[in-house]
């Protein structure tokens, strides 16, 4: 009889430890399918911009400024910085009911070279991925200036998952894919973004910008250079073009100032 007893109590300490141990699991599972739901809704479309090497986050302020004069819009500017440390430091805001907001990604560590861009695609990781807690998109579109395109390409084949935030465009600028090599060359870097290529998301839609004062180069990157993206993205993802614009602002730090280049983002970029 005892043993009875002792064993109804086992039975009933068992169940009991089940259930609180199945609340947590329960609470958490609803906030889960919760947060899932919200960013599935989510009407948001963030402009994710990454600058160039030596280059802040203020690198961007007067193309946001030219855009919203020229589009009659009031585009909000966050600015993102990421330090060496692991912090990140805001700046900016997201204005209530902007579903399109630019938001600027820069570096602490914004120096040049491979080690480098490697370095800054683990950072841009961090911060998008608080980006993605804090504002809930499930979807966004890139621009890279100059090596911002070449950590784009390294988040891209590194980090970036195609789940359930999804990157629909990307625009790169005079982004140096073979460094400044002018010949036939690959360097290490693109030897790697070439054997990475898979990881591409297969449904992005790219568009490679170069400018050129002398149909040669934009006074430091070689046209060249530039259109070795194609060797990276075309044929990889849904559909790779290659625009080049010449003229006055076609120099390599002007390129985000040039009409031209204005033109394009408010015709692929934007909605």
């Amino acid at each position: 009889m005892r043993e009875n007893k002792i064993r109804y109590l086992l039975i009933i300490m068992i169940f009991a430890a089940i259930i609180l141990l199945a609340i947590p699991t329960g609470i958490w599972s609803k906030k889960n399918v919760q947060d899932l739901q919200k960013r599935h809704d989510s009407r948001l479309t963030p402009i994710i911009m990454i600058p160039g090497s030596s280059a802040s986050v203020n690198r961007f302020d007067a193309l946001v400024r030219t855009i919203n004069e020229r589009t009659q819009t009031n585009h909000s500017l966050l600015k993102v910085k990421v330090m060496n440390d692991g912090t990140i430091q805001y700046s900016g805001a997201v204005k209530s009911g902007d579903l399109e907001p630019f938001i600027v990604v820069g570096f602490e560590n914004n120096r040049d070279g491979y080690n480098n861009i490697r370095s800054q695609a683990k950072m841009f990781n961090r911060a998008f991925r608080q980006l993605k807690l804090r504002y809930d998109f499930n979807n966004f579109r890139g621009i890279g200036h100059s090596n911002g395109g070449l950590i784009y390409t390294a988040f891209l084949e590194n980090y970036y998952k195609n789940d359930n935030v999804k990157i629909t465009r990307l625009m790169t600028i005079g982004s140096p894919y073979n460094f400044a090599e002018t010949r036939n060359r690959p360097t290490q870097m693109l030897q790697d973004f070439i054997k990475n290529r898979k990881n591409l998301p297969e449904n992005l839609i790219m568009y490679s910008v170069a400018g050129t004062q002398n149909y040669v180069a934009d006074g430091l990157v070689p046209v060249s250079s530039v259109e070795a993206g194609k060797f990276i993205y075309q044929g990889q993802v849904k559909h790779y073009t290659q625009i080049t614009v010449t003229g006055r602002l076609a120099q390599h730090s002007a390129l985000p100032q040039n009409t031209e280049v204005l033109s394009l983002i408010e015709r692929y970029i934007l909605k």
